[in-house]
């Protein structure tokens, strides 16, 4: 058994050396400003990934091609990029003012351009993490690549394989039949190295009105630019824009979010009010406190969750949109954001709320001075998180005055990864452990397991480890940190940063009150332990409800209770 332990404890410790690899080598090539994914840095990423073996990129170090990973990735990339030769990191330069259309990942919020054929700009507006997550995903991008590559060249690079070329055959055509189609797929799968039903069910999971055949041409996009690398020398190039590699860290995009809201406090008289911070989505507190009012017509005797779930599904627009009036009839402000932050804001000014048409019973014995203001922000990304509410909490500057906020609370609610549970459990952090460095924050939760008792979920209680990047975790370092005496229920990334500037906040800078309520909640989004749960799986779906409408209602409830 010790000697199981000891091998555990090795492959952990490689794994750990393998991220910290990754990042100094992201770091390098940021400083340096470019780099050639079949260079001596790109494969240095390469190897580390591989070394890795994250859980959600499945089978990356094995010959066949990895398929789910393949679209966790392609949902957080711009479609197009396979086709890119020349990738450029920048900050926010001007582009939305020019003709180009942005393209938006569907999993992630940044803008990004196709300059030509060959190039994809890609805005970095949310920090260090951004980058690590775009470097981690492309470098998976290049793997599955060489893969191809590796298959399809014959006779010393001279040649390719009758299956690459039917394939290609295929993709260049203009009229396409379905039989066509099907021994196209055929031919695939022999050089992907899977069965003609995985690859099957690949292409119609990518397949989209605009581009029925999208899985075909990715993949024959990543071969033929690794096939050209290796029989043309023309490379694939990554670069880092001057002004981004300048404005990196600077806090500039946080700085303008937090002063236009700031601004907007203070334009509507709200800035000295009690002021409780929640870091959510856009529609939970919202829904949680006006949807049973604002929908009595449409759900006269339906469950709050049967509410909440039936807004959670697209054919409800209008309804979504009905709540959204009724919650601004009674003292929303919707912030849009113009930033780059892509972190857009919801205030709700309790003072307003007119009589019964609120969801909760609010205090009434206090004057109108002491109602509290509920800010809620969307989620932050990573060290974003810090940013945003590092600048937020700093006092505003006017008229050769300091104005400071009135936080009374700050709550953090969010999506994890659970290492002892499954999909929608729940997790109640008492620290938060930064991976890869000695830092720890311990931390009074005012939120405690036995408020989520006697719902069916399971509720986990003990110390989160904020990750770099969730795409890089594995299962022997997340089970080195589950079974030792460090005690970790769960993974996220955001969780230290927030703490991180509430502490400087409170505590060193002093822009706040010392004794601020925090609040920390998480629902598992996915269990990494578990093969076929990571967050490469799929998503929630109506999982997810339940627990996000449980957590804000505790929140809520605290706040019109405190």
């Amino acid at each position: 058994m010790m000697a199981t332990e000891v091998k555990q404890t090795t492959r952990a410790q490689e794994s750990t050396n393998a991220i910290e690899r990754l990042y100094i080598t992201m770091r390098h090539l940021l400083n340096r400003g470019f780099y050639k994914p079949s260079g001596v840095s790109g494969n240095a990423l390469r190897n580390a990934l591989l070394l890795l073996r994250p859980e959600i990129y499945g089978t990356i170090a094995e010959d066949k091609a990895e398929l789910n990973g393949l679209i966790y990735v392609l949902e957080r990339l711009p479609e197009g990029i396979e086709e890119c030769r020349f990738i450029n990191l920048t900050s926010d330069e001007g582009f939305s003012k020019s003709h180009l259309k942005p393209i938006i990942p569907p999993k992630r919020r940044r803008n990004c351009y196709r300059i030509d054929d060959e190039q994809m700009n890609i805005e970095i507006t949310r920090g260090r993490s951004d980058i690590y997550d775009i470097l981690t995903h492309l470098t998976f991008l290049f793997i599955e690549s060489g893969k191809i590559c590796k298959r399809v060249l014959v006779d010393d690079g001279n040649a390719t394989i009758r299956d690459w070329d039917k394939l290609t055959e295929f993709v260049l055509k203009e009229e396409k039949t379905d039989d066509e189609r099907e021994v196209a797929l055929i031919h695939l799968a022999n050089i992907l190295s899977r069965t003609f039903e995985e690859v099957g069910e690949m292409y119609h999971k990518l397949k989209t009105p605009e581009d029925p055949d999208r899985f075909l041409n990715v993949m024959y996009w990543l071969g033929k630019l690794a096939i050209e690398e290796e029989t043309t020398g023309n490379k694939r190039t990554i670069t880092f824009s001057p002004l981004l590699r300048e404005r990196l860290g600077h806090h500039l995009h946080g700085d303008k979010w937090a002063s236009t809201i700031k601004k907007t406090l203070m334009d509507n008289g709200l800035f000295h009010r009690p002021l409780h911070i929640i870091s959510a989505n856009m529609h939970s507190v919202m829904n949680s406190l006006f949807a049973r009012k604002a929908l009595a017509k449409e759900f006269p005797d339906a469950e709050s969750l049967k509410i909440f779930e039936s807004l959670g599904s697209e054919k409800h627009k209008a309804l979504n949109q009905k709540v959204q009036k009724h919650a601004e009839q009674n003292g929303m402000i919707f912030l849009d954001d113009k930033s780059g932050t892509n972190i857009d804001v919801q205030i709700f000014d309790t003072a307003k709320f007119g009589d019964g048409n609120c969801c909760y019973d609010l205090p009434k014995d206090i004057g109108e001075d002491e109602k509290p203001v509920i800010f809620v922000m969307d989620y932050a990304f990573g060290e974003q998180a810090y940013e945003t509410i590092d600048e937020l909490l700093k006092p505003l500057e006017q008229d050769d005055q300091k104005h400071f906020l009135n936080v009374d609370s700050v709550s953090i609610m969010g999506k994890a990864g659970i290492l002892e549970g499954g999909k929608g459990d729940l997790m109640i952090p008492s620290a938060h452990i930064f991976e890869g460095t000695a830092d720890n924050y311990p931390f009074k939760n005012e939120l405690s397991a036995s408020d989520f008792e006697g719902h069916g979920l399971k509720v986990l209680e003990g110390t989160m480890v904020t990750v770099l990047g969730t795409s890089l975790q594995n299962k022997d370092i997340l089970k080195f940190f589950h079974e030792s005496t460090w005690n970790v229920i769960g993974l996220e990334m955001e969780g230290i940063h927030y703490q991180k500037a509430v502490q400087s906040a409170s505590q060193i800078r002093m822009s706040i009150k010392k004794d601020v309520k925090v609040r920390y909640a998480y629902y598992a989004s996915d269990n990494p332990l578990e093969t076929g749960s990571t967050l490469a799986s799929g998503g929630l779906g109506t999982t997810g409800v339940k627990p996000t409408y449980l957590i804000t209602d505790r929140i809520l409830k605290q706040i019109f209770n405190s």
